[in-house]
């Protein structure tokens, strides 16, 4: 089943870089009692990933928490060393807090996993955005086909925002 609009966000666990290396994140350190901006790229580095759907988030970070986000997350089927060192390279560190979803658990639980095994990257998670308040999804915007970052754009989420409010 795919998550939708309404629904609470499942339990899960991610896994961050801390000061000391890698740690656990769960669900609900993440998302509970927070408003969080969450998006999700196929892969890190990947080029519409590397190039227009994580830019477009480090762009827009102050008008995220202008609209009253308190985190904005990026989670993908990666390992903590590459979204970590990905965040550096994007310019996403200190700003945007990467998920690490290694196994693709959170991707499953939320029925957005895509395999990508025909491109040599095995499941994967569909590229999306959504913005989720307490745990519950306010929006969810998932894109068609992992190429195009469109929908899940940093730009059209945030104009979901004006309008929901």
């Amino acid at each position: 089943m795919t998550i939708k609009v309404g629904d609470t966000i499942p339990s899960g666990k991610f896994t961050v870089m801390g000061a000391d290396g890698p740690t656990a994140r769960t669900t609900d350190d993440v998302f509970k009692g927070k408003k969080v901006a969450l998006f999700a790229v196929p892969g890190a580095y990947t080029p519409t990933c590397h190039k227009n759907h994580m830019p477009g988030f480090v762009d827009r970070v102050d008008v995220l928490k202008a609209k009253g986000v308190d985190t904005i997350a990026c989670t993908a089927v990666n390992d903590v060393f590459v979204l970590d060192n990905w965040s550096k390279d994007t310019g996403a560190a200190g700003k945007i807090e990467m998920l690490a979803d290694g196994s693709g658990d959170f991707a499953k639980a939320l029925g957005l996993d895509i395999d990508l095994s025909a491109f040599g990257l095995g499941i994967r998670s569909k590229r999306y955005a959504m913005m989720v308040e307490d745990g519950v999804v306010k929006i969810l915007n998932v894109e068609d086909s992992p190429p195009v970052a469109e929908k899940s754009s940093a730009e059209n989420l945030c104009s979901m925002i004006d309008r929901s409010l």
